[in-house]
């Protein structure tokens, strides 16, 4: 029926809007939350003639998101230069001698670092491989290599590849395979990432693959 064909064509179209918006909307609201609940500590300390300023901050929506990206934009800068990178490596210290939280902090830091530096590997080739048996195959995010004492186990020849769920690729898989067995997908990782989440409908144009 040409209703019910339009009513889903109408609901593709606005579905990925709307489930934009939510998430928007969400994370917003949350970083309003942990303003607001810094404000709250603060007016706990603060003199009294400085309430009415607070209840107007925490009245401001958004105001949250705004400040967290001016505190990222600050502390980049800051970090930036040779000055803001000592005084970085005193923070690290600092933290590393914190009982049970510096194991927290350091494998937090070891994976950020190696997400989100532009000097890393890791996620920036989508690889191709046979997962969970010959014959079936899926795609996996490049990590880098082993290291250590798994390297001294399994020699130098192989890849870590981790393997996301679908539709929710934060969750996963972590495996280190042979050299021989991936193969790189000429995609960017974007794409991939799309790929996995719209469980292979969104497929993007014209791939290519290559021998890894």
């Amino acid at each position: 029926m040409p209703i019910k064909k339009y009513l889903l064509t109408g609901l593709l179209v606005w579905l990925p809007l709307a489930i934009s918006v939510w998430v928007m909307l969400w994370l917003v609201n949350l970083l309003d939350g942990v303003f607001g609940g810094l404000l709250s500590g603060l007016s706990a300390v603060l003199p009294d003639t400085l309430m009415p300023l607070i209840e107007r901050l925490r009245a401001v929506h958004g105001l949250g998101v705004i400040l967290v990206l001016a505190a990222l934009l600050i502390t980049g800068a800051l970090v930036s230069n040779v000055a803001g990178r000592w005084w970085l490596r005193q923070w690290d210290k600092l933290f590393a001698h914190i009982p049970i939280f510096k194991t927290v902090y350091a494998s937090v830091k070891k994976v950020s670092d190696t997400l989100f530096s532009s000097n890393g590997n890791a996620f920036r080739k989508a690889m191709l491989i046979q997962y969970p048996r010959a014959g079936c195959w899926t795609i996996g995010f490049l990590t880098g290599a082993p290291g250590g004492e798994v390297a001294k186990h399994l020699g130098d020849d192989l890849v870590s590849v981790y393997v996301p769920t679908t539709p929710n690729p934060t969750s996963g898989f972590f495996l280190m395979l042979p050299r021989a067995d991936v193969v790189e997908l000429d995609m960017s990782v974007d794409e991939a990432l799309t790929y996995v989440i719209s469980m292979g409908t969104a497929v993007p144009t014209a791939p290519s693959i290559k021998a890894f």
